[in-house]
């Protein structure tokens, strides 16, 4: 096998690595993203809903136990979508070398890049910010949160303008980067066909949609009185 053919498996094997990470996180978001819906359903609902993600099986699975194993599969998962990532960028840039010829598809595929490289980055840090906020609780807006339910915190933290922005943004990053990943990952993963471009493009849209908006729904409905 040439040096030629190893790069090539090997690159094609660190985009599948990346893409089925890709995906599990998409699953993850979505199913999040369902869960927050549960704001529109009540305290009572909502509240519930949180409980169960912290004692899902009862009298089999101490409680937080579940929490923190899937926890920990998110991050190793996190990890190895972020190592797969900067592999293929520096593979990339040591590819291109200093050929300065451009043309429309490179230049379309390097801004393609960057959208998901830089989302990436403010995905990273929103991730940080948003553990802060919720588990943690490091950062209280709008009251005490230990002395409030998931649904009191929620309410309390978007019923300020800046929290609603502070989200907003990175979750249109979220959804640019889905919408990319989710047309990346189905190429990787050798689904692809030309015929069938138009419906992974719909399909991509379609899921980087619903994630923002289901995400934005309920602190757009606390900020605007919906949910009180």
């Amino acid at each position: 096998m040439t040096r030629k053919t190893r790069a090539r498996n090997t690159s094609v094997a660190t985009k599948i690595t990346m893409a089925v990470s890709g995906l599990f996180f998409v699953i993850f978001v979505v199913f999040h993203a369902y869960g927050n819906l549960k704001m529109f359903m009540g305290p009572e609902a909502f509240d519930g809903y949180a409980e169960w993600l912290r004692d899902p099986i009862p009298h089999l699975i101490p409680p937080m136990w579940f929490l923190w194993a899937f926890r920990a599969l998110l991050a190793l998962s996190l990890l190895i979508h972020v190592e797969a990532a900067l592999r293929l960028w520096i593979r990339a840039r040591k590819a291109r070398g200093t050929d300065q010829y451009v043309n429309h598809q490179t230049l379309a595929t390097t801004y393609a890049s960057r959208t998901m490289r830089w989302g990436g980055v403010i995905i990273l840090v929103f991730i940080v910010f948003h553990i802060l906020h919720f588990t943690t609780l490091t950062f209280q807006i709008g009251g005490d949160y230990h002395m409030l339910t998931p649904y009191e915190r929620m309410v309390a933290s978007f019923s300020n303008w800046y929290m609603v922005l502070a989200y907003m943004i990175p979750l249109a990053a979220l959804a640019m980067h889905v919408r990319h990943g989710v047309w990346s990952a189905i190429a990787s993963l050798g689904w692809s066909k030309k015929r069938r471009e138009g419906w992974i493009n719909a399909i991509a849209i379609t899921v980087a949609a619903v994630v923002f908006f289901a995400f934005m729904l309920p602190p757009f409905g606390i900020f605007f009185g919906f949910i009180s």
